[in-house]
């Protein structure tokens, strides 16, 4: 399992309903959208009565623990869809890539005639009329008298381009309204849709003015754009301005509502219409700025919001450190190497053109659309509908309720068939082969799964917790699905439930304690209805998740391998340490207590060899931690594996002591942590899951089984640790069959006695309790049953025989 999701795009919105399902619904997850695609629609949708798109789209932002922004103009867009969820992290290369990329396929030009000057103001206003562009008009008539009467040079002269709202709705005519009223001469301004080409605006640009004097939480990411294209750039004495741009350094910076301050800014980047040295050296410096200006910023903000919002395991590598200039630069370089692969990055082609593809949002409005009566659902029934779907309590409480009716139904049941029967009816008596069809039979495991089965010698049981990791699950004679979860098996399938089979899994704290071993319980309690097969394999659902299950060749070579091996036990595994995500990187220097420390809190050793010796009842004094060679060769890991089903019920039966005896160490230890082999909340969760899944390395080796490692790809086999080279270091007499066996029954004979010390004991709750005396008590009440039986037949007889007939006289009446 990963720690958290990250998803990039407003495209990832397929995706959502898995992360909503068991086991992904408590993942983390973030959200970076920077797309306002959605934003601009969901008025439309509003004035369409699309109620029913804009709750799910809701419903999608709300199962995010964080949506991104990189702007804070697009959570005001999205704020519709708002749950209190909305982070914004100012920063993204973006607006410097999409530049870089447009220069390498275009050449600059400039004008004789003219000096363009683009005007842009807040991200805030670009799809409405931004009134600050009015005070920048005014404020510009005395630089065009200005510089008119000054230079006197009819031919050349300043041409303002505003840049704001779509080209179609109407703003060109209200601009030409208002420049005539302050004055501008014919020609003198123009108007600039958002929804046209800014690239090739600004490849024309010579000066650009930022004429809004919004103070803002994020720097322009326009005015970044337009820095990248080496561009000097006006700006007003805005704080989050004047924190990145030094004047005549990076930019001009002129005093906001002073029209002489504007005025001197432009007669010092153009003071004879013509670009000044000053103006060249501002847009140089200020396209080594744009380069990497928010880059600090946006890095420092992931870093402390995945900080404050992920659990890192105990295994986690900490980054190594890094050069002060990598803190304040993107890197540009594997950028690059990511285009020069796809040919496209970030949305852009190589020559910087939109990569047109597939929006989400085309299919969902066309679904909506043809759907009768859409706008007639009202906001009541919406949340009638969300309240519809039950939760995990619910279903809790239904099955508790099913659990009290089943067990009155069979006690009614007893009662009736103790109780004194009638004489049925003729007619009666003919309805009931009638009643009989029409009965409705109960779910019965038996179905075409288990039929498909029969005759094979091996089955895997594929362990999953939750409906999200069905896709990760394989379908075919060789598996058999177990699920952990209450009502999560596929449909259509002959999955085992395992709440169902086994009580202790009723319980959620038990159940994420153990996982997958939870499953193995039930298997071993319950092997002679669910089984019956000489061989027996496991697989977790991340051995697909991680791409180390079986393929078809693998399989194949299994089925072969275990046909082949009939002398002596061999456990076949296909998921080893080095595979595993979580420690790779580790494993080549570690050994395997080391590997085990680092998933376990750094105190695996410490609760092994104390469940060990409790287990065992070793004194203090004496070693409890079994040996494991560190030979180079590879350990099993995720539960995947095959063995014969007399060395599994074995290993059972070894891992139901030592789960007892761990549970019993963590649970009376004098540590403050609910959990010793935790470092955060998700570790707790799952304690003794990461130990657990190793246990089956300690008990392969020491009970001298043969450990055989199968490529899950190639198919490819090899023995690891041999058992020759094990001489002299196994702790064979603690994994002996004959001393598991006499625990066990040990421990059988304490809980029929009910005289264990402890008051929390999990022993019992694991499996089967059986043992000798247990056995003998039996025997000794069906010998009292049948006893009972037959004086009770013995008095009936004898009572009979003293009462004599009692036929009443012939002729009496």
């Amino acid at each position: 399992m990963f720690e958290g999701v990250i998803l990039s795009s407003i495209e990832s919105k397929n995706s959502i309903s898995s992360f909503m399902k068991k086991p992904f619904c408590s993942i983390p997850l973030i959200w970076i959208i920077e797309e306002d695609e959605l934003g601009k629609r969901l008025p439309m949708y509003a004035e369409m009565g699309w109620e029913r798109l804009i709750t799910e789209w809701r419903r999608a932002f709300s199962r995010a623990d964080v949506v991104v922004f990189p702007d804070f103009s697009l959570p005001m867009l999205y704020s519709t869809l708002d749950t209190g969820n909305f982070f914004v992290v100012s920063g993204s290369p973006v607006d410097v890539w999409s530049a870089e990329s447009y220069l390498e396929s275009h050449t600059k030009s400039e004008s004789n005639q003219y000096v363009l000057v683009l005007v842009i103001g807040s991200s805030f206003f670009y799809s409405k009329w931004p009134w600050d562009f009015t005070v920048a008009m005014r404020d510009l008539m005395p630089l065009l008298k200005n510089f008119t009467s000054a230079n006197n040079q009819p031919h050349k002269s300043f041409k303002f381009v505003f840049l704001c709202g779509n080209s179609t709705d109407g703003f060109r005519d209200a601009f030409q309204e208002i420049g005539q009223r302050l004055g501008f001469p014919d020609g003198s301004f123009k108007h600039h849709g958002m929804d046209n080409d800014i690239n090739s605006l600004l490849m024309m640009t010579d000066i650009v003015l930022y004429g809004s004097f919004q103070d803002e939480q994020g720097f322009p990411s326009l005015l970044i754009r337009a820095m990248s294209f080496e561009i000097p750039i006006i700006v007003p004495d805005l704080t989050i301005i004047k924190k990145y741009v030094k004047n005549e350094v990076h930019g001009i910076i002129f005093q906001a509502h002073n029209p002489d301050s504007l005025v001197r800014s432009f007669s010092l980047l153009a003071p004879n219409m013509e670009l000044s040295d000053l103006a060249r050296s501002v847009a140089h410096n200020g396209k080594l700025l744009a380069r990497n200006i928010l880059a600090l910023d946006c890095i420092t903000g992931y870093v402390k919001l995945l900080e404050n919002l992920l659990q890192f395991p105990s295994d986690t590598m900490l980054p190594g450190s890094i050069s002060p200039l990598q803190q304040y630069s993107w890197e540009w370089n594997l950028f690059r190497r990511r285009r020069s692969r796809s040919g496209v990055f970030w949305g852009f082609e190589k020559d910087s053109s939109p990569v047109k593809k597939p929006s989400v949002l085309n299919p969902l409005e066309g679904e909506l659309a043809g759907t009768n009566n859409i706008g007639n659902t009202s906001e009541n029934e919406i949340e009638i509908l969300k309240q519809d779907n039950l939760t995990e309590q619910d279903w809790d409480d239904l099955r508790k309720m099913e659990i009290a009716e089943e067990f009155e139904r069979r006690e009614v049941q007893e009662i009736n068939q103790r109780a004194e029967k009638t004489f049925k009816s003729w007619i009666s008596i003919r309805g009931e082969p009638q009643n009989d069809k029409n009965l409705k039979f109960e779910t019965n495991e038996r179905d075409e799964g288990i039929l498909a089965r029969i005759g094979q010698p091996l089955c895997i049981y594929e362990i999953y917790n939750g409906a999200g990791a069905w896709p990760f699950l394989h379908n075919g004679s060789l598996y058999r699905g177990l699920s952990l979860s209450t009502r999560e098996r596929r449909s259509a399938s002959d999955d085992l439930d395992a709440v169902d089979w086994l009580s202790l899994l009723n319980d959620t704290y038990n159940r994420d304690r153990l996982c997958e071993l939870g499953g193995m319980f039930l298997i071993a309690k319950q092997v002679d209805k669910i089984h019956r097969k000489p061989w027996i394999g496991f697989q977790s659902w991340h051995a697909a998740a991680r791409k180390v299950s079986l393929s078809a060749k693998a399989e194949k070579v299994l089925e072969e391998a275990i046909q082949a091996e009939t002398i002596g036990d061999v456990i076949f595994y296909w998921a080893r340490t080095d595979m595993n995500s979580r420690i790779k990187g580790w494993s080549k220097i570690l050994n395997f207590w080391s590997l085990c420390d680092i998933l376990n809190g750094g105190l695996c050793r410490e609760a092994f060899e104390n469940s060990f010796r409790k287990m065992y009842g070793l004194p203090k004094e004496m070693v409890a931690l079994p040996p494991m060679p560190d030979d180079g060769d590879h350990w099993s890991i995720l539960h995947c594996w095959a063995m014969p089903t007399p060395s599994f019920l074995e290993f059972i039966m070894f891992s139901r002591m030592f789960v007892d005896s761990l549970d019993s160490f963590s649970h009376n230890s004098k540590v403050s942590r609910t959990c010793l082999l935790s470092s955060t909340t998700s570790e707790e969760k799952h304690c003794y899951c990461r130990m657990l899944e190793l246990l089956i390395n300690v008990w392969a080796y020491h009970s001298a089984r043969k450990m055989v490692y199968i490529n899950p790809v190639s198919g490819f086999t090899v023995e690891q640790h041999p058992v020759e080279q094990r001489k002299g270091l196994m702790w064979a007499k603690y994994f002996n069959s004959t001393l598991l066996k006499s625990m066990d029954e040990d421990l059988a004979e304490e809980a029929e006695d009910r005289d264990h010390p402890s008051g929390r004991w999990l022993w019992p709750l694991t499996g089967d309790v059986y043992c000798k005396l247990i056995r003998d008590r039996e025997k000794d009440e069906r010998r009292r049953q049948r006893e009972e039986k037959q004086r009770r037949a013995e008095a009936k007889l004898r009572e009979k025989f003293e009462r004599g007939p009692k036929q009443t006289p012939l002729g009496k009446h």
